[in-house]
Formats: structure tokens, sequence, C-alpha cells
């Protein structure tokens, strides 16, 4: 069993975890607690963020990854990050993004059809399109120079380094494992590769108007002062690693779903039948574009993009009538939420129309796909306009359909992403 949930830790969830609406343990002498209530999850997260800290577990697995950006960044340096970093995820970007995103999505659409027939393997053309996207968007740059050692890197990361052992929940912060040491051989490979990428960017001409994310990142917004190289560093790798690896894994499952729910998938291409979603007009088409987005929406419940958001209380705290001692990890488990039996109708079923207007909505703190509160993820609206558009893109385009009907498990790897990477059929609509 052990070994099991090294592989996969999602097994380590009981089936009280998903009927409870708190599980509290003792192990090694701590105390840990997984919080299915969601007035209580509004209180670490909103209410009283200021009581919860991030874990020095969690420090060792993405530290070597987004180093002191902004996931990791807290206090007033947190807040620094953030005023600094908001101007590049403004909702006036959001047109700029979609040209890129469909702009990228019509070239994969162009190579589909006319390479090779037979099965695609839509995994790894996913982690391709939003590697791309992260380039044209983020540095107008093409990432075919160095988009495979990233892949290799991260990918790697994710499925050796990335991995918790005992020891990085037991040791403390400052005390390195064996594997850590690791991690720091892949710190220094990381920062070289954000460094080129960095290097290529600055060596672009320079205009007055900011013409991608870039631009936005690269200045203090206030005094338009450039920011210190290794600041900007970590903010790159921030969004390189959050920001491209989770949208490929949604987007992959989207794909998943729809192709295994034909109805779905019918509802969506009836949508974007008469839709321009070229560059010009992807922006305009966005706000038509209700049911899939509501596909998207229930692809991230039920394949959430992070397993967990967990915090360690600083000081004894009471969470909506939950007593949280000094120094317990909280941990609420978007995986375990999103299934949770008291709060969802029929959990482990596909049904999109949860989120459609005419829906009774899920209680806001019953969804967390992106977190909540001070610290929600600044990109979550980049991330769902590029999974809607390349999703509409995709169907308005392409029948989609499995090639075989072998079981696909999701695993937690840093992401929750499949066990393997099952193929599939993709049939011209012309």
């Amino acid at each position: 069993m052990a070994a099991a949930l090294r592989r996969n830790v999602l097994l380590g969830f009981s089936q009280a975890a998903y009927q409870e609406e708190v599980i509290a343990r003792r192990l090694f002498g701590r105390v840990q607690m997984v919080l299915n209530r969601p007035a209580a999850i509004r209180h670490v997260l909103v209410e009283n963020p200021g009581n919860y800290r991030r874990t020095a577990a969690v420090t060792r697995l993405l530290g070597p990854l987004i180093g002191g950006g902004l996931f990791l960044a807290e206090g007033d340096d947190w807040k620094e990050q953030r005023r600094t970093v908001a101007p590049a995820f403004a909702p006036r970007t959001i047109p700029l993004l979609a040209r890129r995103v469909a702009h990228t999505a019509d070239a994969l659409v162009r190579r589909l059809q006319t390479g090779p027939p037979g099965p695609v393997d839509l995994l790894e053309t996913m982690q391709h399109l939003a590697l791309e996207i992260a380039g044209a968007a983020m540095f107008s740059l093409d990432m075919k120079e160095c988009g495979l050692e990233m892949r290799t890197l991260l990918e790697g990361y994710a499925e050796r380094l990335g991995r918790p052992t005992l020891l990085d929940f037991l040791l403390p912060e400052w005390i390195p494992s064996f594997r850590d040491l690791g991690r720091r051989r892949f710190r220094r490979r990381w920062l070289a590769l954000i460094a080129r990428i960095v290097a290529l960017r600055q060596a672009r001409p320079q205009h007055l108007e900011p013409t991608d994310i870039f631009d936005l990142l690269a200045t203090d917004p206030d005094t338009g002062a450039p920011l210190a190289p290794a600041r900007l560093a970590d903010q790159v790798a921030t969004m390189i690693a959050a920001g491209h690896a989770t949208t490929a894994i949604a987007l992959f499952w989207a794909l998943f779903v729809t192709a295994s729910a034909p109805s779905v998938q019918e509802r969506i291409a009836a949508e974007v039948a008469s839709l321009d979603l070229g560059p010009e007009r992807a922006a305009a088409a966005l706000p038509q574009l209700v049911y899939t987005r509501a596909v998207i929406h229930e692809t991230l419940r039920l394949y959430p993009p992070a397993l967990s958001i967990v915090r360690q209380a600083r000081r004894p705290d009471n969470a909506a009538g939950v007593a949280i001692p000094r120094g317990a990890v909280v941990m609420m488990a978007p995986w375990v939420l999103h299934r949770h039996h008291r709060l969802w109708r029929e959990p482990e079923a596909f049904d999109p129309t949860r989120f459609l207007a005419e829906a009774v909505p899920p209680a806001r703190f019953a969804y967390l796909p992106f977190g909540a509160g001070p610290r929600v993820c600044i990109g979550a609206q980049f991330a769902l306009t590029e999974a809607v558009l390349v999703l509409a893109r995709m169907v308005q385009a392409f029948r989609i359909e499995r090639a075989d009907d072998r079981i696909v498990k999701p695993v937690a790897a840093i992401t929750i992403r499949p066990d393997s990477s099952p193929p599939f059929v993709l049939h011209r609509r012309d």
C-alpha cells in the first residue's frame, strides 16, 4: 500500500473523506485535518488567511520549480509581488490572450487536418499546444528552440522529484534530504533554461506599448523600473510551470470526457458551428461559448488542476465550528471536495449543466479549482479563456473519439494527470 501511495496519493483518501465534513487524525505528533465544510474553508482562506501559512513540505516540493515567486511568497513580500504582477493579468489583457490562443489553435487544427491518418496522442498534443500558447502570449516567442528541454525537465520533476516522501513531511525546512539535493540540481538546470528564455525575449525590439505578458511582468507598474533579474526569473518560472502544465492537463481531461460523452460533444459542436473562432473574433466569441465553458468547469470539478490546498495554523482557531489547534496542518482537497456526497448531486457523474445559469449554483466554497480568497490563482481567467477557446476550436473542427476502451486512471503528480496517454481518433467535420 505504501508503494501505491507513493505512485498515486489519491489512493490515500478514505471513503469517509467523501462523506464527512471534517476528517482529523494525528500523524507523527501533528494534527492533520481535511476540511469539507464550505464555511470552514471560507474562514481559513478568506476570513482569517493571516493565521495560516504554507507548510514546509509544500515549499520543498514547489520551491525548486517556482522559487520565491508569487505562489510561495508570504506576508509583505506576497503583497508587493501581487501588486507588481496584477497588471499582467488584468481583464484588459484577455483580448490579447484570446488572439494568441486562437492563432495557435488554428495552426494546430491545420496540422492535425493535414497530418498522417491514424490515432493521435492528445495528451502530448495539448502539452505542445499549451507551451506554444505560453510562448506566444507570455514572451512573443516560438518555443521550439527550448520546448523539448522544458517539457523533459517538467515531466521528469513531476514523475520523480515532485512526488512527496515521508521525509518531506517530517524534516524541518532547513534540513535537506537526499531527494532535496536532486531538487537543487534540477533547480540549477531549470533556472538556466529560464535565463535563456528571458534573454531571448529581452533581445527582441522594444515597443512603446506592451505586446505580451512579459512586457507587463518585467517592470514595476508604479515606478517603471525593471524588475530585479532573480525576481523576474521566479515570476517567469511560476507562470510557465503553473500556467502551461495545468492548462495542458485540463485540456486533455476535457477532450477525454467529451470523447466519452457524444451528446456533450455534439452540444458543443452545435454551439460553435456558426461562430468565428479565428484570431480577430475569438475574444468577441467568448461570451457565446456558454455550454463550452460549462464543460470546462465540470472538467475542472472532476479533474481539478491541483490535488490540494494545504495550510498550517500559526495559532489556535475556530473555523465555522471546527476547532483547529496551533500547528495543525489543514488540507482543502478539491479532488475530494468536488466529489463530496453532501455537496454534489451524483458527484461522480459528468454533468456540465451544473454550471449553466438555470442550475442551482454550487456552494461558493464547494468548488475551488483555482483556490479562493486573496491568494486565488491570479491566472484563473487566462486559464479558462485558453481552455474554452481550444476545446471549442477542436470540437468545431473534429468529431473526437477514443481509439480504444482502455481504463485511464487519474494520478496525482504535481497536477492530476492520466496514468497513461490513450489514443484518440479525429474525424473532420467539414
